[in-house]
């Protein structure tokens, strides 16, 4: 099911880029995106923040994610030319923190969208 429900996350993305295009920032993106999924009935939750635990303890520090759609699936946008290292490194992390299992990766600034399916 989360494959199909990625699926059409990706697709909602790609009606983004196609409109707006490259160049934009991350934020236009943000909230461009979020009328999308709200257009598509798409269940999110947007700028989520996710505690971090060190040895059973809360750590007074947290990530923020872009989005949770569907209640299981971590979106975490970008606006850069193109995708490098730390980005893949950051929704790793972001999966760890939050236990769950799925995440997407979806990269605004090129001229076509490009986005990572990560799982945990």
């Amino acid at each position: 099911m989360k494959d199909v429900q990625t699926q059409i996350i990706i697709g909602a993305a790609m009606k983004v880029h196609r409109e707006l295009g490259c160049g934009f920032l991350e934020q236009v993106y943000q909230c461009a995106l979020a009328v999308e999924l709200e257009k598509q009935g798409i269940p999110f939750h947007r700028e989520v923040e996710m505690p971090i635990y060190y040895s059973g303890q809360k750590l007074e520090c947290a990530y923020r994610v872009d989005f949770i759609c569907y209640e299981n699936i971590l979106v975490e946008l970008k606006a850069l030319k193109q995708l490098a290292g730390p980005e893949d490194s950051q929704v790793i992390n972001y999966l760890k923190a939050s236990a769950m299992k799925c995440a997407l990766l979806i990269n605004f600034g090129g001229t076509s969208l490009d986005f990572k399916r990560f799982v945990n």
